[in-house]
């Protein structure tokens, strides 16, 4: 029994109304609100009565029954509090993904080649918009952040606070990391902070708007690399020259192409999938693909179900009222048969 209770006593979590504590002094106010009860006189006098006068007033009674009363009255209170306790813990699993993005600045991304809300904007302004939206519907997915140029960094590792992801992103500018491009290092990087995770879960999103110009590795033999690590790797070709648009009438052209075949090959090396977007719209729709890609089952933190356990102090008021107004009861039924008699 004692373990019970420090069983059911470690699971408390509290109630859920507390303001039903207020009740409690209930009673007292009432008794201090009404006018005070008068003694009636003697309806019919009989000679017996002082027999009767001792029984029906006995010492030990009426202090028992109050309080019976007022422990009824106190475990009332309780169960209108809704006491509470903690359930067996539960994993509830949920779909998730985690990835890297990969973001190029080199500087080529500052051609003003692009259209954001019908006003000219630079590539990376565009990509930045359609990014920082992707990651505002990324609830629950665990995402960080590789900017690269002449070389690769890594501003955030995979995170749940993709707040700091997304002001990461908003105070990058074009020419960061330098002004070429190394796309086989930004791999290369990305496949050395991905291995640390579990199988299936190393994915690699990077966007680029140019050709390898810069670094030590070459982009296919960072692929191969990736794939030995079974790092998938998802590439964007942001830009180029069928991005361009008419200005005041004014045709603009981009800049350099993109070297859609090595993104093309090694998206194709390490099992992930190429695409190509030309302006905003299509790079939205293209993150907005990467929605459905890459699903992952991940345990969520342990949730304890709250179990309302009013039922407990609801009976135990119960049974103390019963025991309060039993003695009553008995002595009624003794007055009923010595009148009888």
């Amino acid at each position: 029994m004692t373990g019970w209770l420090a069983q059911a006593w470690g699971g408390f979590a509290g109630v859920a109304w507390p303001w039903a504590w207020l009740l409690l002094p209930l009673p007292l106010l009432v008794r201090w609100l009404l006018p005070p009860r008068r003694e009636a006189g003697a309806a019919l006098r009989v000679p017996w009565a002082g027999r009767l006068r001792g029984p029906a007033t006995g010492s030990g009674a009426s202090p028992v029954r109050g309080v019976l009363a007022a422990l009824a009255w106190i475990l009332l209170c309780i169960a209108a509090a809704r006491p509470q306790q903690l359930g067996e813990a539960a994993v509830p699993q949920h779909q998730a993904r985690q990835m890297l993005l990969a973001v190029d600045l080199s500087g080529s991304m500052s051609e003003t080649d692009m259209m954001l809300g019908m006003q000219p904007v630079d590539r990376l302004a565009a990509a930045k918009a359609v990014i920082a939206d992707f990651l505002q519907r990324r609830t629950g997915d665990r995402v960080g952040l590789l900017v690269f140029g002449q070389r690769a960094y890594m501003l955030t590792p995979l995170t749940l606070d993709l707040a700091a992801v997304r002001e990461q992103l908003r105070d990058t500018v074009a020419g960061l990391a330098g002004r070429e491009t190394a796309l086989g290092d930004a791999i290369g990087l990305a496949v050395k902070r991905l291995r640390a995770q579990p199988e299936g879960q190393r994915v690699l999103v990077l966007l680029t708007d140019g050709v390898n110009t810069a670094g030590v590795l070459p982009p296919l033999k960072a692929a191969e690399l990736a794939a030995a690590e079974r790092v998938r790797v998802y590439t964007i070709a942001f830009g180029g020259s069928a991005g361009g648009f008419s200005l005041f009438g004014v045709p603009v052209q981009a800049g350099e192409d993109v070297d859609e075949d090595t993104l093309r090959a090694v998206a194709e090396a390490t099992g992930g999938r190429f695409f190509r977007a030309r302006d905003a719209d299509e790079l939205a729709g293209i993150y907005a693909e990467l929605d459905r890609l890459e699903p992952v089952d991940v345990a969520a933190e342990p949730v304890r179900p709250r179990l309302e356990a009013y039922a407990w102090p609801l009976g135990g008021a119960l049974v103390l009222a019963v025991l309060a107004g039993m003695p009553a009861v008995r002595l009624r039924g003794g007055i009923r048969a010595g009148g009888a008699a």
